[in-house]
């Protein structure tokens, strides 16, 4: 039952690496404001478990980009812009 939790907890962890590696190809310096713009998307619209996720990739792409740009403006403003558009 342990092993199970463990594998599972490493299942989840590499996905949101998987992503943020995914994100950094695609994006570059703003895969971690995109990682953000969808942790922000997750928390209006209530989805616990996505809000998490899209906030670990955004903590790893901080961790192993050096060139991701982070300013915490344009995060506020990404959830405003995000809570605006829920209605």
């Amino acid at each position: 039952m342990i092993s199970q939790w463990f594998e599972k907890r490493r299942a989840i962890r590499r996905r949101w690496q998987a992503d943020a590696r995914r994100l950094l190809a695609a994006e570059k310096t703003n895969a971690y404001y995109e990682a953000q713009r969808r942790a922000a998307r997750a928390r209006v619209r209530g989805e616990k478990a996505e809000f998490y996720h899209w906030a670990k990739v955004a903590a790893e792409i901080a961790r192993i980009s050096p060139r991701a740009e982070m300013d915490f403006d344009v995060v506020r403003a990404i959830v405003a812009e995000e809570e605006r558009s829920s209605g």
